[in-house]
């Protein structure tokens, strides 16, 4: 994330907040993806921005996966990992844990005979509710028809 102090995000519509960024939102503050830059631009200035600490295990993920595929330098992994590590200390981000309860929610969410979701899509729902947000960020279409259908705006 370029900065999470600056002002308000240029263009579109404000989210209504507190807002919860999914694997693929957060990802793409920190790695060069498309429509990373978009994404920036928008989020950028807020204070609501809610991150999970299965997210964080997620974007390591994402790092270490392009570093063994030669397509992200080592040092360079290292540096954005570090990074997200050091906003989240600075508080960058409003911080959502992962608890039995949250298990649990995301278990019913999974009986539900109405949302075809996968364990991962569950636990990130579970998460964005219990955190309180009221919109979340995703790039899986699956997981945001899910959102929208329990409510969450969808950004």
């Amino acid at each position: 994330m370029k900065s999470a102090a600056s002002s308000r995000p240029a263009g579109g519509e404000k989210l209504a907040g507190p807002v919860y960024l999914d694997t693929s939102a957060l990802v793409k503050l920190y790695l060069p993806e498309l429509e990373s830059d978009a994404l920036d631009r928008r989020l950028t200035g807020r204070r609501d921005l809610v991150v999970s600490e299965l997210a964080v295990s997620e974007v390591a993920s994402a790092i270490g996966r392009r570093r063994r595929d030669g397509t992200l330098p080592d040092e360079a992994g290292t540096r954005l990992y570090r990074r997200l590590l050091g906003d989240l200390d600075e508080g960058a981000f409003l911080r959502a844990g992962v608890y039995p309860d949250t298990h649990r929610a995301a278990e019913r969410l999974l009986l539900s005979s109405h949302l075809p979701l996968r364990t991962l899509e569950a636990l990130h729902l579970a998460l964005a509710t219990q955190a309180g947000a009221v919109s979340i960020v995703t790039f899986d279409r699956q997981l945001g028809s899910a959102a929208v259908s329990l409510g969450l705006s969808l950004g």
